[in-house]
C-alpha cells in the first residue's frame, strides 16, 4: 500500500493535510471553513466519509477553524493532547464524548497499516505536536509551527522520505514589514516560526539518503515568497555540498490557495 498525501492548505489562512495509507485515511488539522475543506477534498479525488481520524496539532485559529464542523458532519474521532483540548474546546463547538480522544504528547496509534507518532514542538500554543506517518518502511513527517529546531525535533523527522517542514518567513521582510513589534518578536522567538535560513540550515542535518522530497510550508503571505524560500534553502544546501540535479530536486512547494497533488511517499 504505501503512503500518500495532500496538503490541502498550508499557512496563515489555513492549514490541512490528509494522509492515506491505502486502506485508512486522516487529516491533520482543519482550518479551513467546512465549505472549503469539501470543496478541496472532492478536487482531490476524496471524501471526508473517507477519513478514519482526525489529528490537531494546537488549537490557533488556522489549524481548527473548521474542525467543530467537519468532524460532527462526517462523525469523526478528534486526536489532540489534553492543554490543546482546553484551548479549543471554546472555539469547536459541541464534541460527542465518544468522539473526543484526549492523548498524551508522544504517544503513537495504529490505523490499519498507518502508524501515527505524534511528539512535542516549540510554538506558543498550550502544548502543540508535529505529527510522523509510517507504513510499510516508508515515513512521512509534519513539522510546522516551529519556533525552532530542537534536537528531539531532528531525532523524530530525520531519515523521513518526504518532509513537510515550514519555512515561514524571511527574516530581513518581517523585520522590515507593517507588523507590531511584540507580534514581529513573537515569530522571531524560539515559540514562533522558522524563517527560511532557519529552515535551510535544519536541512543540512535532516536530508539524508533515505530523503525524497522536502515540502516547503506554512509561508507567510506578507514576508516571504515560495521563490524566495526555495533560494534561500537551497542555496544553503549547495553551501553545505548538497548539490542536486533540477529533475532530482528535493524542494517542493505548498499553497496557501490550493492543494498540492497527491505525492506517493514512495516515489523517487
Amino acid at each position: 500500500m504505501g503512503l500518500s498525501f495532500t496538503v490541502l492548505g498550508s499557512g496563515s489562512t489555513g492549514n490541512a493535510t490528509v494522509v492515506s495509507s491505502g486502506d485508512k485515511m486522516v487529516l491533520v488539522d482543519a482550518g479551513l471553513s467546512m465549505k472549503k475543506m469539501d470543496e478541496l477534498m472532492r478536487g482531490q479525488g476524496v471524501s471526508g466519509h473517507q477519513i478514519d481520524a482526525l489529528f490537531v496539532t494546537h488549537e490557533h485559529s488556522d489549524h481548527i477553524k473548521g474542525l467543530g464542523a467537519f468532524a460532527r458532519k462526517y462523525e469523526l474521532s478528534i486526536y489532540a493532547n489534553e492543554a490543546t483540548w482546553g484551548g479549543m474546546e471554546r472555539h469547536i463547538g459541541t464534541i460527542a464524548p465518544e468522539k473526543r480522544v484526549i492523548m498524551e504528547t508522544g504517544e503513537s496509534f495504529t490505523f490499519g497499516a498507518m502508524k501515527v507518532q505524534s511528539y512535542p514542538i516549540s510554538h506558543d500554543a498550550a502544548e502543540p505536536v508535529g505529527y510522523t506517518f509510517e507504513c510499510d518502511g516508508e515515513k512521512l513527517s509534519l513539522a510546522t509551527d516551529l519556533g525552532y529546531m530542537s534536537d528531539k525535533v531532528k531525532r523524530e523527522i530525520i531519515d523521513s522520505d518526504v518532509l513537510v517542514l515550514e519555512s515561514n518567513h524571511d527574516t530581513e521582510m518581517l523585520r522590515m514589514g507593517r507588523y507590531p513589534w511584540n507580534i514581529k518578536r513573537r515569530i522571531l522567538s524560539d515559540v514562533g516560526h522558522l524563517s527560511n535560513v532557519a529552515a535551510g540550515e535544519a536541512l543540512c542535518e535532516l536530508i539524508t539518503d533515505r530523503t525524497k522530497r522536502v515540502y516547503l510550508a506554512h509561508l507567510s503571505l506578507d514576508h516571504n515568497m515560495m521563490e524566495l524560500a526555495m533560494l534561500t534553502v537551497n542555496s544553503i544546501l549547495e553551501n553545505n555540498g548538497m548539490f542536486y540535479k533540477k529533475e532530482e530536486h528535493p524542494l517542493r512547494p505548498t499553497y496557501h490557495d490550493r492543494p498540492t497533488a497527491w505525492d506517493e511517499v514512495r516515489r523517487k
